[in-house]
């Protein structure tokens, strides 16, 4: 497409995220121009990159697809009448059934569901693989930004702004505050925050050398053990939690490309974890839990699965040709990490044969060699506006007072991966999952306020995925269906901004409330339940 003027675009969405196919759609249906700009070819974000187990009713104590409306829950319709099980979601939704397998899909199904989607509106512009200039890319005057500058020399031009990216690329380029790494303790009175004091979930269970000459410090460590020390307990850093690719594989012979050592194999990569099996430690076995009979890899199965501890840590405020580098030494490993579990003498007889009996899907990701396209980015710049959402936000013991003016529901654990890989008191020690720890954790609405910045910063800009958050707070409000929640209501605030010549700061809360309510929005936290845990008396 040619150049753009200021007139053609009522919204301008940077990203390819759930969230930015979610406000496109919600934006269009309120009669908006859109310009959908999406970094990558491929639109839908990490739910057409292989995440395909969803986090809806997964979990023993998770009963969240009460939470589940409005486009979101379209989605599911979308997809669910191309498995032919339409009639099944339609019962699960309005008997309150608890069923996982409803609200799983193939990434192939939601990429071509998406796509059909967002073509049923022609004021929807798409423009896919086009990237925001290095600096200066949001063209403002005063608190207003007026356009995106784009590498391609384009400047396109719109009313209302909404960043839709994982990592907050244009918010930042916006003048507006983020943060990036974890908060000490201190910062917003979190117990879960900073460094932490002990790591439950997915630790070392038997003492595991580090260095290459057992014993011996000055031989150096294994590959993915950083020699950064352990620190104070509470205290801040820069770490983003690991990220991992969600991988697909198939045991179907017919629809199986099969595995291979990738290039740039390296067995030394994988000492840590012979030492590990040496020990007695358990690796995991491939599940497959999606439909076409294919694994999810989610990353945190297991004390060593497919997390890539400490290596996305430069992601967040990478250039495009850092994070391409971080791409491929993740696929390299992972690749190499799949082929070690079926090759690798060390690795026990029944878990390497589990494991050859797979093979990456035919019928996935065609353009990559049938490996998923992208990282599940799980963590990266974080907009710091006038209300935070903390650790209290999602603390049933104690917690703040619940938000007035939820648009969109909240419920999932303050779920962070672990963010390194260390030695400490001499052994590997896997630092920074908060997740099953004992925290009480509750469903919360999510502010309005969570997705605009200060009005001092940026006056017709949203972000719905790199809302206002603390590190710990984030973790509860990242999931994928909560994103489209969160964009919906973007598109929405769009309308009512537009329409009222307001600033996003100025949307009244009942006029957006009652359009969100109109959608099949769910919010009300009062209606939906709340975990029970195991010291509940």
């Amino acid at each position: 497409m040619g150049s753009i003027t200021a007139s053609d675009y009522d919204v301008v969405i940077y990203g390819a995220s759930s969230a930015a196919v979610a406000t496109s759609i919600q934006a269009a249906r309120n009669g908006l121009s859109v310009a959908l700009l999406s970094p990558y070819l491929h639109i839908g974000g990490i739910q057409i990159e292989g995440l395909g187990a969803t986090d809806i009713d997964n979990q023993a104590e998770v009963f969240n697809s009460k939470t589940v409306g409005g486009l979101a829950l379209e989605l599911h319709e979308r997809i669910s009448a191309v498995y032919g099980r339409t009639e099944r979601l339609n019962e699960v939704v309005a008997k309150g059934i608890k069923d996982v397998e409803i609200w799983r899909f193939e990434s192939r199904v939601a990429e071509q569901v998406i796509a059909d989607w967002l073509a049923e509106y022609p004021s929807i512009a798409v423009y896919r693989d086009v990237r925001l200039v290095k600096d200066g890319a949001a063209h403002k005057n005063g608190t207003k930004v007026t356009a995106v500058e784009l590498e391609s020399g384009q400047i396109i031009s719109g009313k209302i702004f909404a960043d839709c990216s994982y990592e907050g690329d244009f918010i930042a380029q916006a003048g507006v505050s983020t943060a990036v790494g974890r908060e000490s303790s201190d910062t917003y009175g979190e117990s879960l925050a900073g460094v932490r004091e002990t790591t439950l979930y997915t630790q070392f269970p038997h003492p595991v050398d580090p260095y290459v000459v057992e014993g011996d410090a000055s031989s150096g460590l294994l590959y993915g053990v950083s020699d950064e020390p352990f620190g104070t307990p509470g205290s801040a850093d820069l770490h983003l939690a690991a990220f991992s690719y969600r991988v697909p594989l198939t045991n179907n012979p017919s629809n199986q490309l099969p595995l291979y050592a990738p290039e740039g194999y390296n067995p030394s990569h994988y000492e840590l974890h012979r030492r590990f099996i040496a020990t007695g430690g358990k690796l995991y076995l491939p599940n497959p839990r999606i439909p076409g009979g294919k694994t999810d890899l989610i990353g945190s199965e297991a004390v060593l699965a497919t997390d890539l501890l400490g290596m996305n840590d430069n992601w967040a405020t990478g250039s495009w040709e850092e994070r391409e580098a971080i791409l491929r030494e993740a696929e390299t490993f992972t690749k190499g990490l799949i082929w070690f579990f079926a090759t690798d003498p060390a690795v026990p007889a029944e878990v390497r044969d589990a494991w050859s009996k797979f093979g990456y899907p035919l019928d996935e990701f065609p353009d990559n060699n049938h490996f998923p396209r992208s990282l599940y980015i799980r963590d990266a710049r974080r907009m710091i506006s006038d209300y935070v959402v903390t650790e209290h936000t999602a603390s049933r013991d104690d917690g703040e007072p619940e938000v007035e003016d939820p648009i969109a529901l909240a419920y999932w654990p303050t779920d962070t991966h672990c963010v390194r890989r260390i030695v400490r008191d001499g052994i590997v020690h896997n630092e920074g999952f908060i997740f099953k720890d004992g925290h009480h954790w509750r469903p919360f609405g999510i502010s309005y306020r969570c997705m605009i910045p200060k009005r001092s910063e940026a006056s017709n800009v949203l972000c719905p995925t790199c809302p206002s958050s603390s590190h710990v707070g984030y973790g509860a409000v990242r999931l994928e269906h909560q994103f489209y929640a969160m964009g919906q209501a973007c598109g929405d605030a769009a309308a009512i901004a537009l329409k009222g010549n307001l600033a996003v700061q100025d949307v009244p809360y009942e006029v957006l409330e009652q359009k969100l309510l109109a959608g099949g929005a769910k919010l009300d936290v009062t209606v939906v339940g709340a975990p029970t845990f195991p010291d509940d008396h």
